[in-house]
């Protein structure tokens, strides 16, 4: 029987996407405002004209759900595609360092006083592409483009942004700019607004270019001398993924923060629906990380008490037992051996 073709592919993609079509509606419906799906439904065909409802909506709500939707989207097609092309379970978008680079640049904007929402998305955007860059100038340099030199370099990234994020945080004011800083690295969408939607749109280039070579991640697994024997290049390859990658995940991190684990455990997930890395994997990563995002986003928004949560308290918990059980069928492998 063709594996591309099994009856489980087409129900995994359709159950997640269900799901986000479900939790996106109760997103929009959940909110210090609630509104009733006959108001939204009158709210998009025009219907209650400029009215509160509707500022609440368009302004906030719908560009929240959506964010939450495209933020979850990219870190789990990114982690994904990290999984596939380094050959590691345990890979994610931390991998390459552009989380902590990203944390870098958003901390030095708001210790040096330009700390506004457009301000912090632009260093944050900035400093993480600027990570994959000494990433990929770390592996030329070393003149080998095998997985473990990526690995190494994105240790590397990750740990020198890790210092100067603490350097940082002993300059910072601690009543005003190291609240901002230690909620920024938990990730919120609290501060989300329609004009921060632009960072969607790096997404939608990243996610496009990803899917359409999906084929080609898939052959990376094969390990190099495979895929060269099929007439890919690896290095290049490689190279061309990670960069997409980390353009979606610089993108919604300078929006959201740095969300943890989202882009570790929706791969797992994914396999986990479909046992196989191949055909629907990198599509259903992006439905359950966008499924995890908006999940997480509803808890944090805790209904009833005025207050937001960051979003990692919740994505650490979804992440528990899905590495508990990772944990425990190494285990059995292991004992099988």
């Amino acid at each position: 029987m063709n594996k591309s073709r099994s009856p489980r592919t087409p129900l995994c993609c359709l159950g997640a996407g269900l799901l986000l079509i479900t939790l996106g509606a109760v997103s929009l419906c959940v909110g210090s405002y609630p509104l009733s799906l006959g108001q939204i439904g009158a709210l998009l065909t025009g219907g209650m004209g400029d009215t509160i409802q509707a500022r609440v909506f368009f302004t906030l709500r719908l560009p929240r759900t959506l964010m939450a939707a495209v933020t979850g989207l990219a870190l789990g097609l990114a982690g994904g595609v990290y999984q596939t092309v380094f050959r590691n379970p345990l890979a994610s978008p931390d991998l390459t360092g552009v989380a902590g680079g990203a944390s870098l640049g958003a901390a030095a904007v708001i210790v040096w006083g330009a700390g506004g929402a457009v301000e912090i998305m632009a260093g944050a955007f900035g400093a993480g592409l600027l990570s994959l860059a000494l990433v990929l100038g770390l592996v030329r340099a070393c003149r080998t483009d095998r997985t473990a030199t990526y690995v190494l370099a994105g240790i590397l990234v990750s740990a020198l942004a890790e210092a100067g994020l603490m350097l940082l945080k002993t300059l910072a004011d601690p009543e005003r700019e190291l609240a901002a800083i230690e909620y920024w690295t938990m990730g919120s969408l609290s501060a989300m607004t329609s004009g921060k939607l632009a960072a969607v749109l790096p997404v939608a280039v990243g996610a496009a270019g990803i899917l359409l070579f999906r084929r080609q991640a898939a052959l990376l697994t094969l390990g190099d001398e495979s895929a060269r024997a099929t007439g890919l290049e690896p290095g290049r390859w490689r190279a061309l993924l990670l960069g997409l990658a980390t353009l979606m995940v610089a993108a919604v991190v300078s929006v959201t923060g740095v969300v943890a684990f989202v882009g570790l455990i929706a791969p797992h997930i994914a396999f986990g629906l479909l046992r196989r890395r191949g055909g629907a994997f990198l599509p259903l990563c992006g439905l359950v990380g966008a499924d995890l995002l908006l999940a997480a986003d509803l808890l944090a928004r805790t209904p009833g008490s005025g207050a937001e949560l960051p979003l990692s308290i919740f994505t650490v918990l979804f992440a528990a037992p899905v590495l508990c059980m990772l944990m425990l069928r190494r285990r059995g492998d292991g004992d099988a051996a």
